[in-house]
């Protein structure tokens, strides 16, 4: 799995995240017909909030990124990027794990989207998420918080 660990993110990071999201989400983007090399960086300078956001780093360095949004009646995860590189090796599982045992232990349900045909669906499914709703562009799932995690 290699050396990473997790830090809060600060607003000087949004460039870099803003970056990785264009290369990850491209593929899928352009699948879709919605890739527009502009719009998919300003969308995540807009709705990116350090305060919910954390930076992983491989070997100290900037490999991805993962937010966990408060909402009404659930935690939003968003903005979940890890270089194309380091995929596929059990960082981001490791990443999610975490963020999901937290929200556990509150009795937490967490909301996401993915978007149609993306391979980090099946990420998302392994970890007990489920679909909620779909349209064209976006699966919607959720994840309750076990049973044993709301009775404490």
């Amino acid at each position: 799995m290699g050396e990473w660990s997790i830090r809060p993110a600060s607003g000087t990071d949004v460039e870099a995240v803003a970056e990785l999201r264009a290369v990850v989400l491209r593929a899928d983007l352009e699948r879709l017909g919605r890739y527009d090399e502009r719009r998919v960086r300003q969308r995540l300078r807009d709705g990116f909030v350090p305060a919910h956001t954390w930076v992983i780093e491989v070997g100290g360095a900037f490999a991805g990124c993962v937010a966990l949004r408060p909402a009404e009646d659930a935690h939003w995860l968003e903005h979940f990027y890890l270089a194309p590189h380091l995929q596929g090796n059990g960082i981001g599982a490791a990443v999610l794990r975490g963020l999901l045992e937290r929200c556990d232990r509150d009795g937490i349900l967490v909301r996401l989207n993915v978007l149609r045909g993306s391979p980090a669906r099946r990420l998302y499914e392994r970890h007990g998420f489920t679909l909620d709703t779909e349209d064209p562009v976006d699966v919607f799932m959720v994840r309750e918080p076990p049973p044993a995690a709301c009775d404490g």
